[in-house]
């Protein structure tokens, strides 16, 4: 019964959270579905889509000061909560697989309303105990997957302790000055970025692309639209 509850909760956050509407209920439709895959055939040839600025990405303008130094950023504005970013993982694993040695990728946990901000300090947690590498596709596959009730700091403790990491240690660290801190810049960077949904991509703090309905845009071309991108800004170093 436990189970079956804490599952229809991720639902409902996942409903308001992955558009980053803050009022919204569980009647509104997440804007961020991805459009449903069409089957080619075998002998159909896909056709190289000629990305327009402005519609199937934008420009962010001021550009954003980047924190990979002279590497191209990479930054995924993500939630463990949602269930497009589970669903995108795989795609990310695909996009990290194919980015030059001159490119990182940098997660950035967005908060969309107050029942999303410990996944967000899960993260940071992570990432300062540094077992994000092993811990980040299997919080997904616990949450969408298994439907865990990992819902609260001390249930997710419970979680990250299956990977070796101090319980008490991971709850005093994820309620931190530090965490405190590295939530409210990372509201800044989400708000600065224009993201509305996630996932999102932004490319060296210049490009945001997101996944759009009308204009035909899933999960393998916002890969394809950050690849063409990395390797723009690659050629402008030059």
């Amino acid at each position: 019964m436990i189970q079956r509850l804490g599952f229809l909760l991720l639902a409902l956050l996942a409903v308001s959270a992955c558009n980053g509407d803050k009022t919204a209920t569980a009647a509104t439709a997440p804007t961020a579905t991805p459009p449903a895959a069409v089957k080619a055939t075998p002998t159909a040839v896909t056709p190289v889509r000629d990305w327009q600025l402005g519609a199937d990405y934008f420009l962010i303008d001021p550009r954003i000061p980047t924190s990979t130094g002279d590497k191209i950023e990479v930054v995924e504005v993500f939630s463990y909560a949602c269930p497009h970013c589970a669903h995108f993982q795989p795609m990310m694993d695909e996009l990290k697989a194919k980015l030059p040695a001159n490119a990182q990728i940098v997660l950035l946990p967005a908060v969309f309303n107050p029942q999303w901000e410990p996944f967000a300090r899960a993260y940071y947690t992570a990432h300062s105990l540094g077992v994000v590498d092993k811990t980040h596709a299997a919080l997904f596959e616990a949450l969408h997957s298994q439907h865990q009730s990992l819902f609260t700091i001390d249930a997710l403790a419970g979680f990250y302790a299956n990977y070796g990491v101090d319980a008490k240690s991971f709850v005093s660290t994820a309620n931190s000055f530090i965490v405190d801190s590295q939530i409210a810049n990372g509201n800044r960077l989400v708000a600065s970025y224009g993201v509305g949904s996630t996932p999102s991509l932004v490319i060296n703090g210049k490009y945001r692309i997101e996944m759009n309905n009308e204009r035909n845009i899933g999960p393998q071309d916002v890969v394809d639209i950050a690849l063409m991108l990395v390797k723009q800004e690659a050629a402008a170093k030059k």
